[in-house]
């Protein structure tokens, strides 16, 4: 090897050790400014968590639902000869409504009453016949055939009556049945048919009735709420309840709860609640969505964190714990009734635990905390 080649080596090896000794010293900075950056403290500020009484306004989403409601069927067979009563108009209990062929449905009446009358004047001429023959059998005077056959006669002419009243009876319950009449006070919807209609009994819907006032709201509670919503109904806790109309306004009027289900569905651990309203001027419809308010206050003290305090992740409730190293521990939470902005925490933490209220989004699992000005 010459004198060329020797030097020209020693400068690649030397080269080759400066590139080494200049990575290894990057590397090593790096390494020290996450290490920095590791330890380095975010500015949070925290709050330790508390137990209170609790009053707030619990919201669910409702239905109006009429406390009655019935289809109305023809019960005869005809064709509608008059109608009463107009599109959705407010109706009395016993009010007529429609009329089916009730001209043909009197004369049956008639016809069946002039049946029954004739049953009983023929019973009447042959108690009269039979009399006569007793008296004429006492002295031999007649064939002993001729009693029995007055006999028979007055017996099956007693079962014509029957048949006939029988029949009289029906003409009068079809004839009952010809008017339609509300089963209750209410509304009625939209006519399903006009005059002159031909309607077959039972089958033919004429139109639907609703009860308007009291109206009643329904809505789904959680299996947990039912002994607090159970005092509620029997008067041993007093609430106010209201509702929000879709349009966003408040309906005046104040209501109570009237049901609660007999069981809770097992697929979703809810069980429904119906309250009752005054709706006199019929604002409340049936079929309306809106928000039932429920105003609540607890019997004992419970868990309450500030509402800014909690991270909403897809449905899923965290908060900040710090613990006795100052260093930050993701929670999962359940939240319960949210009043100004404190929210009760069902399940999650405890009374007495440290939680980060500002600056919750600076701060990561396992991340050191420090007391002061937080960035949000």
């Amino acid at each position: 090897m010459n004198k060329n080649h020797i030097i020209f080596a020693l400068i690649i090896a030397s080269s080759g050790l400066f590139l080494q000794s200049c990575g290894s010293q990057d590397k090593s900075d790096k390494q020290q400014k996450a290490s920095s950056q590791q330890q380095q403290a975010v500015p949070v500020s925290t709050t330790i968590v508390q137990k209170e009484i609790v009053s707030g306004i619990k919201t669910y989403p409702a239905s109006v639902v009429p406390m009655q409601e019935t289809q109305m069927f023809a019960e005869v067979s005809g064709y509608i000869t008059k109608i009463y009563v107009t599109d959705g108009a407010s109706v009395s209990k016993g009010q007529a409504l429609y009329e089916i062929d009730h001209i043909r449905y009197q004369a049956a009446v008639n016809e069946a009453k002039a049946n029954l009358e004739i049953a009983k004047s023929t019973l009447d001429r042959f108690n009269k016949d039979l009399t006569r023959y007793q008296k004429l059998s006492e002295s031999d005077a007649i064939a002993k055939q001729t009693l029995d056959y007055a006999l028979t006669d007055v017996t099956n002419q007693k079962a014509q009556i029957q048949s006939a009243q029988a029949a009289l009876t029906t003409a009068e319950t079809n004839l009952q049945r010809s008017v339609i009449r509300a089963p209750f006070s209410g509304a009625v919807g939209i006519s399903q048919v006009r005059a002159g209609a031909l309607v077959s009994a039972g089958t033919t819907l004429l139109n639907t009735i609703s009860s308007i006032n009291p109206i009643a709201v329904e809505f789904q509670i959680s299996e947990r709420e039912i002994s607090e919503f159970d005092a509620y109904k029997t008067g041993k806790s007093s609430t106010e309840i209201t509702v929000t109309l879709p349009g966003g306004e408040s309906y005046t009027q104040s209501g109570k709860i009237a049901i609660i289900d007999r069981a809770v569905d097992p697929t979703t651990g809810t069980i429904k609640v119906r309250a009752s309203f005054n709706n006199t001027q019929n604002a409340l419809r049936a079929g309306m969505n809106l928000t039932i308010n429920v105003k609540s206050t607890s019997q004992v003290e419970q868990v309450i964190i500030p509402f800014k305090a909690v991270q909403d992740q897809l449905g899923v409730y965290n908060v900040y714990v710090v613990n006795d190293s100052s260093m930050a521990e993701t929670r999962p939470v359940e939240l319960g009734l949210k009043t100004g902005t404190n929210v009760v925490i069902e399940s999650g933490v405890d009374a007495g635990e440290r939680i980060v209220v500002d600056g919750v989004f600076n701060v990561r699992q396992g991340a050191k905390v420090v007391e002061g000005k937080a960035q949000n």
